[in-house]
């Protein structure tokens, strides 16, 4: 028994000290979309907390917070012309890619983490739409697709990273803000919080919120998910009905 009792004295020497725990909270987990709905945006707010026996850091603490949307199935396609024609040629499948994807920081994120710990953590959108299971992974052929995934999805608004986007209100307290427009997609949202500190990942969380369609919306989308020959139907008919009651209209004698 002494020799267990030395033993364990001995590793509780050399044990580190308790590392700092970082505690995370939204301002809303659950956005209704009505027919109203221009987009809206969520806050973030965190706090390190660290107990007595912990070291205060001279250089400071840095945040970075990733936001990924409900997954999707798309394909990117590379056209190329032949005459007068546009063909599609080679393509690239992104099977579970997310359909929104934001990334903020308290600094640039260059300053914050070395590349091979970008690459091995997926910190920052370039290392997450990089990683090998962001698509059928097929070395250096894939990149140029990747590079035209990222385009469509910043163009429209929904891939971004903002290098302000968390600001630290005091040392242990930051606050970010997750812009969502008013094309994200409904589903569930995983907000991933990094706590860094040179350059080193100290603590992380992970949390939810859900984008919801309420209402005559909410009512529409059920009925395209559950009745889609009925729903395709009707929505044919109304399309016929519209375009005979236009030509009725517009008809010259």
């Amino acid at each position: 028994m002494r020799i267990v009792g030395a033993l364990l004295i001995l590793l509780g020497t050399f044990a580190p000290a308790s590392a700092e725990t970082l505690i995370t909270s939204l301002s809303n987990h659950r956005v209704l979309i009505n027919s109203n709905y221009t987009g809206t945006s969520i806050a973030v707010f965190g706090a390190v907390e660290r107990d007595a026996q912990t070291v205060a850091r001279a250089t400071g603490y840095d945040a970075v917070v990733t936001v990924r949307g409900p997954r999707q199935y798309l394909v990117v396609r590379e056209k190329e012309r032949f005459g007068p024609l546009w063909l599609n040629q080679e393509q690239q499948k992104f099977p579970m890619a997310p359909a929104y994807l934001s990334v903020l920081t308290s600094r640039p994120i260059t300053e914050m983490t070395s590349d091979q710990l970008r690459q091995r953590q997926k910190i920052g959108l370039r290392a997450i739409i990089g990683a090998p299971d962001f698509t059928n992974d097929r070395g250096q052929k894939d990149e140029r697709f990747r590079d035209a995934f990222y385009r469509l999805k910043d163009r429209e608004g929904l891939y971004l990273e903002d290098d302000r986007g968390v600001t630290f209100l005091t040392p242990n307290i930051f606050r970010a803000s997750i812009p969502l427009p008013a094309i994200a997609p409904p589903g569930t949202y995983d907000v991933e919080v990094a706590l860094f500190a040179e350059t080193v990942i100290l603590a992380r969380t992970i949390t939810h919120f859900e984008l919801v369609k309420t209402g005559f919306e909410q009512q529409v989308g059920e009925a395209a998910r559950d009745w889609r020959l009925i729903y395709g139907l009707f929505t044919a008919l109304i399309a016929v009905f519209f375009g005979w009651t236009a030509s009725v209209i517009f008809r010259r004698d």
